[in-house]
């Protein structure tokens, strides 16, 4: 039964290296599969680490402004709240 196989799939160095290939893509624990899928989810987490990073940024940054000095409060109220003294009206002006 062995000799109807080409030569090729009956040198033991061949059938090392794929016994050796196989258990390394698909049944070790830190196989390529897995490593794929585990390199993907720190990619994806990295870029949500920078997304947050950001919004602390500017929320440092809005902290800095509201608790400044009393214009800055002012300024920070009318803009971001649409806020306003009684004596006045607000027109919001939306670009299309």
């Amino acid at each position: 039964m062995l000799k109807r196989l080409p030569k090729l799939f009956r040198n033991f160095y061949f059938i090392t290296t794929v016994i050796f290939i196989s258990w390394m893509v698909v049944l070790d624990s830190n196989n390529l599969i897995a490593r794929y899928h585990l390199t993907s989810k720190l990619n994806s987490l990295e870029n949500e680490k920078e997304y947050y990073e950001d919004k602390i940024k500017e929320v440092e940054k809005d902290h800095n402004e509201l608790f400044g000095d009393r214009e800055s409060l002012e300024k920070f109220a009318r803009e971001k709240y649409l806020m306003k003294k009684e004596t006045e009206d607000i027109y919001i002006v939306v670009e299309k």
